[in-house]
């Protein structure tokens, strides 16, 4: 009898875990093609305006002079001064909460603030680099501030992938170093961290390419949409390539529309790029360890 209700459980729990993967079955797909449909309409609209000249041109009124050459420029700044301001915070973060902090309630509340943090809109940071950055610690409408604005932006993100990454580590390998002898410190960062690093970088550069598509916040800290030069200092004006995209959208003129689906197309480029270096930093360290 016993037996007989097993198995019934057994096949309910057989058919519920097939129809569950049939709906993420479908679910995938339609995401999919949604994205190679949006994907496709960019390319068969912007493939027309992309070329060198559009790359090494900057915006201008007449729209077969205009190109993306200072929010190619100003997205590669803020990028940069992103990853420069979030990378090494949130992974130091992420090691003490993980490996350092006790079970308290302070701990308790910081990492609950850290998810939480994680869902704010991104126009709220742009509040907030405004108020900071902008304004309180003098830096201007810079491109210091809108990476800095980013590198919040992202911070809590790179702390929950990289605490992810380093509590994917076994047990086994902390408990044999132990046994060998070594220090806590030793076992952390000799041995933990490395095996994590590539998770981490994998969270790290991915975040790092939410924050390339973001113009929100970089409009609250200043950044403009018509520029004819590109940043040479942390303090020069900039604009990036999502807002670049977004002041063309709103222009009437319809060549326009082809030049922000172009710009798109770049934008779209330095995604992949952010995402195949991802991809190719983490494997090259797992063949290293």
């Amino acid at each position: 009898m016993m037996g007989a209700r097993a198995a019934r459980r057994i096949r309910k729990r057989r058919r519920s875990g097939l129809a569950f993967g049939a709906v993420a079955g479908i679910a995938t797909a339609f995401g999919l093609l949604t994205l190679a449909l949006l994907i496709g309409a960019v390319v068969i609209e912007g493939a027309a305006a992309f070329d060198l000249q559009f790359l090494r041109s900057f915006t201008s009124r007449f729209p077969e002079r205009a190109g993306v050459r200072a929010g190619l420029a100003g997205t590669i700044w803020v990028s940069a001064i992103t990853a420069a301001s979030a990378f090494p915070v949130g992974v130091a973060a992420a090691i003490w909460l993980e490996e350092y902090a006790p079970d308290t309630w302070w701990s308790r509340l910081v990492q609950t603030n850290i998810q939480n943090l994680a869902g704010v809109p991104s126009i709220v940071y742009g509040v907030l680099g405004l108020a900071l950055f902008v304004r309180a610690m003098g830096a201007g409408r810079s491109v210091l501030a809108g990476g800095l604005t980013l590198g919040l932006l992202v911070l809590p993100i790179i702390v929950i992938s990289s605490r992810e990454a380093l509590r994917a580590v076994p047990d086994s390998l902390r408990e044999a170093a132990y046994a060998l002898g070594a220090t806590h410190g030793q076992v952390v960062f000799r041995q933990v961290v490395p095996a994590a690093f590539p998770g981490i970088l994998t969270g790290t550069i991915l975040a790092l390419a939410r924050a390339a598509g973001e113009a929100a916040p970089l409009i609250l800290v200043g950044a403009v949409g018509f520029i004819a030069f590109t940043p040479t200092g942390l303090g020069d004006p900039f604009t990036v390539l999502p807002l670049q995209i977004f002041d063309w959208v709103r222009n009437p003129q319809p060549e326009y529309r082809q030049l922000a689906a172009a710009a798109s197309l770049v934008l779209l480029i330095v995604l992949f790029v952010l995402n195949a270096t991802a991809i190719l930093l983490r494997n090259r360290w797992e063949l290293r360890r």
